[in-house]
């Protein structure tokens, strides 16, 4: 059996994850005897490998270089942030039956090096801490927060926007999912071309074919005409599939083909287009757990989850409240042309202990109210909220 090198984290009975495409690559590593002792999982790609670490609880994760989906240093750094506590070490053969050599250990150039992530990883800890934001990043385009939560989606959109690589943004309604694909629209290359969007919640499983790759004339009783379907009309641009968990299975096995080979046919004709788009998509569904039901392929679950950003509730992410409602309340004295209001003390203290499970966009909803019920008083106290949240919702 090839050599390997001890690498400095091994710990005997460990959870380890190892990814890698090549299976026999993946079963050298589970054989050595220096994990013997381990619970060893396995995983064949980069996002493979994130939703498996958002499943369960791994010391260690051993990552191959050579990943089918995702750059292993990228795939590396986003563990590093949504996972702190774990260990990672990027590995590669070289060659059949070769020894694996950590990258710590072989000579590359140093922006290529994955430098001791536990040693940052105990950084960050410190820096949580003391209060501090590590790596600040920079907001992205009609966004507004600063906690670490939402910075991580600021620095995860503005990682991938330059590419084309497919994305799945993932949250509880009302998180502002949509934002996020739209952010990324406009930070790409793509920005000047359309930004297509399609509720797959929204339309009629019988029309639903027709609305993303359109229909030729005489298709079906009414195709009056031909027309193209969104798909086509986002050519050259970005293609958003919100709720994409809700996609019937008729239509998961054609999108699937379209993400494999770049091409629409309509409904009703023979004829095949090349459409250049860049698809990201939403869901506030597990979709690993209707992957388990049957009730999404795992085939396209993987096409589509290449990146995955996952944007936390707002109750996870409370530093972000005040910020938020300052910006609603200031839009909604311009709006009103009055003079701008503000919050008592005890508002900001009710509207940071309350829950908001309906995130975002219920706390945008709440502020509206709040803002009418106070009328000509310059202060937004919290008997407004009380009053717009509670008595109003228990007469529904």
């Amino acid at each position: 059996m090839a050599a390997i090198a001890t690498p400095n984290y091994a710990r005997m009975q460990s959870r380890i994850l190892i990814v890698s495409p090549d299976p026999g690559f993946r079963r050298q590593l589970l054989s050595n005897p220096l994990y013997a002792e381990a619970h060893g999982d396995e995983a064949v790609g980069g996002a493979h490998a994130l939703s498996k670490l958002a499943e369960g609880l791994y010391e260690s994760v051993l990552l191959d270089r050579n990943l089918p989906d995702l750059d292993a240093g990228e795939v590396a750094a986003m563990i590093h942030s949504r996972f702190p506590q774990v260990d990672v070490e990027i590995v590669e053969s070289t060659g059949a039956g070769a020894s694996v050599v950590p990258m710590e250990e072989k000579k590359v150039p140093e922006e290529r090096r994955v430098v001791q992530l536990r040693v940052q990883s105990r950084e960050k800890s410190a820096a949580a801490g003391a209060g501090l934001s590590p790596m600040a990043a920079d907001t992205l385009p009609g966004m507004i927060g600063a906690s670490r939560g939402v910075q991580q989606v600021y620095r995860l959109a503005r990682m991938v926007a330059p590419r084309d690589t497919t994305v799945l943004v993932t949250g509880e309604t009302g998180t502002g999912k949509e934002l996020v694909a739209q952010a990324i629209h406009e930070l790409s290359h793509r920005s000047k071309q359309p930004f297509v969007v399609v509720n797959c919640a929204a339309i009629p499983e019988s029309l639903l074919e027709s609305e993303l790759f359109g229909h030729a004339r005489g298709a079906f009783t009414g195709a009056v005409q031909s027309r193209l379907g969104r798909i086509h009309v986002a050519h050259g641009g970005t293609l958003f599939l919100d709720e994409i968990g809700e996609l019937p299975l008729s239509m998961q096995a054609k999108l699937l083909r379209f993400l494999q080979d770049g091409e629409v046919q309509r409904l009703g004709s023979s004829d095949v287009y090349k459409v250049d788009v860049r698809v990201v998509c939403a869901t506030n569904a597990k979709l690993l757990e209707l992957v388990n039901e049957k009730r999404f392929r795992m085939d396209l679950f993987y096409r589509l989850a290449v990146f995955p950003i996952r944007i936390l509730p707002l109750r996870e992410r409370t530093a972000d409240i005040p910020a938020l409602a300052e910006h609603f309340l200031k839009k909604l004295s311009e709006e009103a042309e009055v003079p701008p209001k503000y919050f008592s003390d005890a508002a900001l203290n009710y509207l940071q202990q309350h829950s908001w499970p309906g995130n975002v966009r219920e706390l945008q909803h709440a502020m509206e109210r709040a803002f009418i019920l106070a009328g000509s008083e310059a202060q937004l106290g919290a008997e407004h909220f009380q009053a717009s949240q509670e008595d109003a919702l228990r007469e529904i």
